[in-house]
């Protein structure tokens, strides 16, 4: 019966229409929006890598193996697993051509293959020649390349270059090819030549550094699963690692991972500011049905009837804002999928896709609800009383403890959600919390405005306009509250954000260009080294010169256990990792436990480890560890920890061991040169003139691909941020017409009182401004507390408040609510006192 009654209520009351929704459904819908777009986003990628998955891999499977070739052996095993086979070996070098007498050189990522490859998909070339007409030609070898390697060096079709001793012709550009999983991250453009036409380049000899990769046709029908057991136990302790089409870019697919879960988080930042207007459209609603509440009270009325039948129509509005919202989530991603698709290191399959609509449904239902029940709580204790007087102290300012527990139970649910769909659980505990934080800390603010406006009134004496502003201010109607918590969430997200960008930016363009080498050079043979650094320490452009032995190998075991269940996913065992030896510690090597091996130690090997992942693995001196070097597996004991700066850009290894451990081992060399601008071209001709198979590698250009990659995400997380204010400043409206009926009785009062209409609208500017303020200021402690968190715990890096952005954050802060509030104020203006001061 009373379910009964609250909807035939219920269903009278919403004929008026959308009257008093307008802004929560903005709030809403944008909140619902943002997120099912992010997700849509993210879900059209996954969908893309998972359609493309043998493309990406260039067959069903892959198995990689560094620094060397199969063997016999080995290759069979493969051939009886596969129906076919494609060998290709990646490496960089560099791509010279001799003109006028002087060479050019660029960097470039080089892919050697075989007769087979492609195994799966297509080359596409320009001008469209056929696969075998490309890399063969009447003379010098052929081969491809991308076109903005070929227009850097100035190469068209049939222009001749040099790969190390090896001379090829260009026979076309190279526009798109399958394997090119993770390839847009690769430090150089790709050049395509075939494996045999390198035999005299001396690009491949023994130590030098290549991936070799196999890919894997299987015959229909076979088990990934089981196929990869099969490979794995016939290649076992060769150092091998396998992909498969289930994954078949799993570099890009947990970048994309990554950074989804971030956007998604910041969405929900986004929704916690809708839920702001939401509870606030639904208070300013609800204020406008107190005469309704106060009627159904003195007709009987009861508290549940009335709480049930706001809560009704509060739900179908909320399910209208999320339908709204989830249309345009879905529409968005559609309409500029070729502007996304162009910027996307990846393929993406864009479409409708029901996950990430439902979570952001989901989302949004829950949040909308949250915010909703404190305003309709207490609109469920209104008084009949408030038929006969103003609706001042209209009932109850604190919901009744069953309200207050379904308010946590609902946000609990939210908390279990976010965290279930984001896949990270201490990024969301983190996220959620620091939000969370952030809106106490306003509330904190919002209540302390009034006292602090009462501080400040002796400095208001004979300013009238800026003493009615802090009066206003200390008064328990006071809209600081709303102000402060709608505008200062929106601007703390973005101010984290800016923090994060600045501190980004500042450690690339600033700390790092002072620190780092102009070139590395790499795959320097044992016999050249020599001859190398009195070379490069003869320029005397050169400042500094460092050279290291460099080997290449995956840790497979720890303590007799793999690797895998003692480091768990930690990078130093994800893949092949740097592996140098050394009779003494290198020069500003700090040894923070345990001691180097004596000069010529040639006892059992011994490992000197970085200390830093040494502690998140968690190793301790003594523990042994196990490295496959080129298919040879060397347990050693690690004998100290030292200090390992990876930040600098110059040489550093986790691994380093005593030489008679390697001994043996093909090896080449690896030195950093620190030289001034003017000498680099100099450098990078003597050495390429000389050692053909050397391979530089221009640091500059490499901090710029990454600072590059850097940049896109931080547009992506800023344009996530600049939703989450536009929804600040929806909000920020709603407060403003929350307000409006408080406005025009303030209004009337003063007018009655003699003051005039210019005089009201400066306080009403006055009081907007301060509030915009004191929400600028708090997001600026919220963004500082914010952005040294990220840059402490997940960039690893110093951090500094970035002031030129504070700046900003408080001016937009002030003059977006100088905008809300002055939009109302003028119609508060116009009306007259009489009619007001009657109906109140």
């Amino acid at each position: 019966m009373t379910l009964r009654l609250a909807w035939t209520l219920a269903r009278r009351e919403m004929r008026g229409g959308l009257a008093g929704f307008r802004i929560f459904l903005t709030c809403l819908a944008l909140a619902v929006a943002a997120l099912g777009a992010v997700g849509t986003v993210r879900a059209s990628i996954e969908a893309g890598l998972a359609r493309n998955g043998a493309a990406l891999l260039g067959g069903d499977a892959e198995v990689e193996l560094t620094y060397r070739f199969a063997t016999g052996a080995e290759r069979a095993a493969l051939d009886r697993i596969a129906s076919a086979v494609s060998e290709t070996a990646e490496f960089r070098s560099m791509a010279t051509v001799l003109r006028h007498g002087q060479s050019e050189r660029a960097l470039t990522q080089v892919k050697a293959v075989d007769d087979a490859y492609p195994l799966v998909g297509a080359v596409r070339l320009s001008p469209p020649i056929s696969w075998d007409q490309a890399l063969s030609s009447g003379g010098d070898p052929g081969a491809v390349m991308e076109r903005v390697l070929a227009e850097r060096l100035g190469l068209s079709p049939g222009d001749g270059f040099r790969l190390g001793e090896q001379a090829f012709t260009l026979t076309a550009i190279l526009d798109s090819f399958p394997d090119n999983a993770g390839e847009s991250l690769a430090l150089g453009p790709i050049t395509i030549v075939r494996t045999s036409d390198l035999a005299q380049s001396g690009l491949l000899g023994p130590g030098t550094l290549f991936e070799a990769q196999y890919r894997l046709l299987l015959p229909p029908g076979t088990d990934l699963g089981t196929a990869r057991g099969q490979a794995m136990a016939a290649l076992e302790g060769a150092g091998a690692r396998w992909r498969d089409a289930r994954d078949g870019a799993p570099g890009l697919s947990g970048f994309v991972d990554r950074l989804g879960a971030f956007l998604i988080l910041i969405g929900l930042s986004g929704l916690a500011v809708g839920g702001v207007g939401v509870s606030a459209a639904v208070r300013a609603w609800l204020d406008a049905k107190l005469p309704v509440i106060a009627t159904l009270k003195s007709l009987g009325a009861s508290r549940r009837v009335i709480f049930l039948t706001y809560l009704i129509q509060i739900g179908l509005m909320t399910a209208l804002g999320i339908m709204l919202g989830l249309a345009l989530g879905a529409a968005l991603p559609l309409l500029l999928a070729p502007v996304i698709e162009a910027r996307l290191p990846m393929p993406a399959t864009f479409g409708v896709f029901p996950g990430p609509l439902a979570e952001a449904a989901l989302y949004g239902a829950l949040a909308a609800l949250a915010f909703a029940l404190w305003p309709l709580a207490l609109a469920a204790d209104t008084r009949a009383a408030v038929l006969f007087r103003s609706a001042v102290d209209a009932g109850r300012r604190v919901p009744r403890p069953r309200y207050l527990a379904m308010i946590t139970a609902l946000a609990g649910l939210f908390l279990l959600a976010a965290a279930a769909f984001s896949g990270n659980w201490r990024l969301t505990l983190w996220t959620l919390g620091g939000v969370a934080g952030t809106l106490a800390l306003l509330a904190v603010v919002a209540l302390l405005a009034a006292p602090l406006a009462g501080g400040l009134m002796p400095l208001a004496r004979r300013r009238p306009a800026l003493r009615l502003a802090l009066g206003a201010l200390r008064t328990r109607r006071g809209d600081a509250t709303g102000v402060v918590l709608s505008l200062g969430l929106g601007l703390a997200v973005l101010a984290v954000v800016g923090q994060i960008d600045g501190t980004l930016r500042r450690a690339i363009e600033s700390e790092m260009p002072g620190v780092a080498p102009s070139f590395f050079f790499v795959d320097v043979q044992p016999d050249q080294i020599g001859d190398f650094l009195t070379l490069a320490r003869g320029n005397p452009g050169v400042s500094r010169v460092e050279a290291a032995p460099m080997l290449r190998g995956v840790v497979t075991r720890i303590n007799g256990r793999p690797a895998t269940e003692v480091a768990g996913d930690h990078w130093v065992v994800r893949g092949d990792r740097g592996l140098t030896y050394s009779d003494n510690p290198p020069s500003r090597t700090t040894i923070t436990a345990g001691e180097w091996w004596p000069a010529g130690y040639d006892g059992p090997p011994l490992i000197s480890f970085s200390a830093e992942e040494a502690a998140e693995i968690g190793l301790s001196l003594g523990d042994t560890l196990t490295v496959n070097v080129l298919g040879r597996d060397i347990t050693g004991t690690i004998a100290s920890f030292r200090q390992v700066d990876f930040r600098n850009a110059g040489i550093g290894f986790v691994m380093s061991m005593n030489p008679a451990a390697l001994q043996g081992a093909p090896h080449t060399w690896i030195a950093t040169v620190y030289a001034g601008p003017e000498a680099e071209t100099a450098i990078l001709r003597e050495i390429g003139d000389r050692w053909p198979n050397v391979t530089a590698i221009p640091v500059g250009e490499a901090i710029e691909r990454v600072a590059g990659l850097l940049a896109g995400i931080g547009a992506a997380v800023r344009w996530g941020a600049a939703a989450t204010l536009v929804t600040g400043f929806a909000v920020l409206i709603g407060t403003a017409l929350a307000a409006a009926r408080a406005r025009r009785y303030e209004a009337a009062i003063l007018k009655t009182l003699g003051a005039s209409r210019g005089l009201i609208l400066r306080s009403f500017a006055l009081r907007a401004a301060l509030l915009g303020l004191i929400a600028g200021i708090a997001a600026i402690a919220a963004g500082a507390v914010g952005g040294w968190a990220v840059a402490h715990f997940v960039l690893d890096t110093d951090h500094r408040v970035i002031w030129s952005s504070a700046v900003i954050l408080v001016a937009g802060g002030v003059i977006a609510t100088l905008a809300a509030e002055l939009a109302f104020a003028l119609r508060a203006l116009t009306v007259k006192p009489a009619a007001i001061l009657r109906s109140e």
